[in-house]
């Protein structure tokens, strides 16, 4: 056996099945011919290995949008395939060696928008939902899961570099141990590595007080603008700024600000 991929980048997408024929039946399922299939002559299992033109960058900086792609073409390839998805991808059978039935389909690597032309991806196209924890797909779900907790999390204490690279670190290893079939402890590493420090460089409490108060001066300009109306009907009416206050239920300064804007 061997690790077909290092842990920065995915060079080789590798499928296990675990059925008699498996090296041949991906015709039979409309999906694209493989690599290299290496089969195990006692059962007709095998592992199905595609090569990838561009390796797909996994560590920290990797760009989310190519990285989902990845995922979607990965997750959705394993459902049509048929494969094992509690299939780790870690290791798998070493296509050189004479133990194992070798051959070679397609010798050309993929581009990911090959694959694509294959596949029916509209299952994973929809951002709001998570992909499948298959493959990229748990790199992908641990890096959305994690990014999202740490955007609050970060705020309470603002704590120094060290101490919220060990949270992200403890918070990605508990959000991987849900996963059917968990990613290897460095993959969790490079991905709580790459959250805390994207965090820990971009928020800060000086640029949270300066958001807070940006949303606060949209949502107040929205009711403004809301209230419009009836602030300058019952501005026509000859009431006063009191009245409006107690009418609106808004503080009178309030009034008094949106009475020197109409000016």
């Amino acid at each position: 056996y061997i690790q077909p991929n290092g842990p920065t980048h995915k060079y080789w997408l590798v499928y296990d099945i675990d059925r008699p024929g498996a090296a041949m039946d991906w015709s039979d399922r409309n999906c694209p011919p493989p690599s290299i299939t290496a089969m195990n002559p006692a059962n007709g299992h095998a592992h199905l290995i595609y090569g990838l033109k561009t390796p797909v960058r996994t560590a920290p900086g990797a760009k989310s949008d190519p990285l989902r792609y990845a995922g979607a073409i990965d997750s959705t390839l394993q459902q049509a395939l048929g494969a094992d998805p509690q299939y780790s991808g870690l290791i798998c059978k070493n296509p050189l060696h004479p133990h194992w039935v070798v051959a070679a389909w397609e010798p050309r690597l993929y581009t990911l928008n090959d694959l694509d032309s294959w596949l029916d991806l509209s299952a994973a196209k929809d951002r709001r939902k998570r992909l499948p924890a298959y493959g990229l797909g748990r790199n992908c779900n641990l890096f959305e899961q994690l990014s999202q907790w740490s955007y609050k999390a970060i705020r309470q204490g603002w704590p120094g570099y060290d101490q919220w690279h060990a949270a992200c670190l403890q918070r990605a290893l508990m959000y991987n141990a849900g996963f059917p079939c968990p990613l290897d402890h460095q993959e969790v590493g490079h991905i709580a590595k790459s959250v805390a420090r994207y965090t820990h460089a971009r928020f800060t409490p000086e640029g949270f007080s300066a958001w807070q108060a940006a949303q606060g001066s949209k949502k107040g300009k929205a009711l403004r603008d809301q209230l419009r109306p009836k602030l300058v009907s019952l501005l026509d009416e000859g009431r006063s700024e009191a009245e409006i206050a107690r009418l609106t239920g808004q503080s009178r300064q309030t009034i008094n600000n949106w009475v020197r804007g109409l000016k």
